[in-house]
């Protein structure tokens, strides 16, 4: 076995890490160009601290980006406060920050430069979605109740899924979970979040969507702004939880989702009830439903013996007499009615027969009047349809005759004998 000498194989120059960092500090920070530069870019995010405020400054493109502060004492003369989405022009000096061995610049002044790029892509985009009514609260789904099975879309490296699993365990014990894995952050990330909703829906044992995230800095979460994620959101056939860890401000995945929390364990907290709560909540229901019960029992036995001590007062035999009483007073009633209607119909029925007897054709030939009718059997009404020789049937209150006319008397004829 061949040995080595350590300290014949190491370099003298060999640096530690200290030492690499304070060479590393002392080229930057005493590079003439980099005391005292500008630098244009767009900021991504923006914290305020005790000390100051620091911020991310980023390339329009998106392709790199650098981490700024402004101290407090310089805060108060900035010309511009940075804000997400807008674009500055800053004035600073790169500093090391040898605790992390990262660089910084330290912002002295910061002037306006418009709108970001990324800020205006966002905005409009917002803007032509929401035209859609891809955001609108009546395309809004409620959440499952009791759901059975959840399905949750993250990194299931990232801490949210840790967070959402003990969250929904805790809450909801029996409760199958389901990860769709995804990339929440990066180029790729789009694509991979948009593949694991699909894989979701395809599935279809999910009753529940939880999309979710730790939190970062903006930058980190353009994911949930990009198009194709949120419409794969707005498409999926079952409500969307999203958790996407950020209370800053809301991503276009968050106002396309059914409901939006601000953290992944507000979001596994909406998305089950919790059981002990279920359990008391059921404990006081059963509760006010036995008083319920218990109190309509002691009204009806209270009424029920009101009711025996009436009937105990009140002999049985006084009440059928009381009761045949009635009975007799309805029997009367009724008999007097019956004899009222048969009168006043025996009396409009003599009524009739008088009127009757009134128009009988055989009571008026008794007064002596005759009907006189011509061979053919009609009655005859003028004496000018008769002629001399006609053959005339007659007939009398009693009986009939045949006679034949001798003469025909005219009206005038007729009066002069009289």
């Amino acid at each position: 076995m061949t040995s080595y000498d350590l300290n014949s194989v190491i370099p003298e120059t060999v640096l530690s890490v200290a030492g690499l960092t304070d060479y590393i500090q002392e080229l930057l920070e005493q590079d003439h160009q980099l005391r005292q530069v500008w630098v244009t870019g767009e900021v991504s995010s923006a914290n305020s601290h005790r000390s100051g405020m620091f911020f991310t400054l980023q390339d329009p493109e998106g392709k790199a980006s650098i981490q700024c502060v402004v101290w407090n004492s310089q805060l108060s003369k900035l010309i511009q406060q940075p804000k997400s989405g807008e674009q500055l022009i800053v004035l600073g000096s790169i500093r090391i920050y040898p605790q992390r061995g990262q660089y910084q610049l330290t912002v002295w002044q910061v002037l306006p430069g418009g709108e970001g790029l990324q800020a205006l892509r966002d905005r409009q985009l917002r803007n032509r979605l929401e035209a859609e009514g891809l955001f609108d609260p009546e395309r809004k789904r409620p959440l499952p109740i009791h759901p059975q099975i959840i399905a949750v879309v993250t990194s299931p490296q990232a801490a949210a899924w840790g967070d959402i699993q003990r969250t929904l365990k805790h809450r909801y014990p029996g409760l199958q979970v389901l990860l769709s894995p995804a990339q929440v952050q990066g180029e790729l990330a789009p694509d991979s979040i948009v593949a694991a909703i699909e894989r979701v829906d395809q599935d279809g044992r999910a009753q529940l969507l939880i999309l979710s995230r730790g939190g970062g800095a903006s930058e980190d979460l353009i994911c949930f702004n990009d198009e194709r994620v949120v419409r794969a959101i707005a498409n999926c056939s079952i409500p969307v939880l999203t958790g996407i860890g950020h209370q800053r401000d809301e991503s276009l995945a968050d106002l396309v989702a059914d409901v939006c929390a601000h953290t992944p364990t507000a979001a596994a907290e909406l998305a089950v009830p919790e059981l002990n709560s279920l359990i008391a909540e059921y404990q006081q229901r059963k509760y006010a439903l036995q008083e319920a019960i218990s109190q309509t029992l002691k009204g009806s036995h209270n009424q029920l013996q009101q009711l025996k001590e009436r009937l105990r007062r009140l002999p049985i035999n006084q009440q059928l007499q009381k009761e045949q009483q009635i009975l007799d007073w309805k029997r009367q009633q009724l008999i007097q009615l019956t004899s009222q209607r048969l009168n006043q119909a025996t009396q409009h029925c003599e009524l009739l027969h008088q009127k009757l007897a009134t128009l009988d054709p055989n009571s008026v030939l008794k007064r002596g009047y005759a009907v006189v009718r011509s061979p053919d059997g009609t009655i005859t009404r003028s004496a000018n349809r008769l002629l001399v020789g006609d053959e005339l049937q007659i007939q009398l209150g009693e009986g009939q005759v045949k006679v034949k006319v001798m003469e025909i008397l005219d009206e005038y004829n007729t009066k002069e004998q009289k």
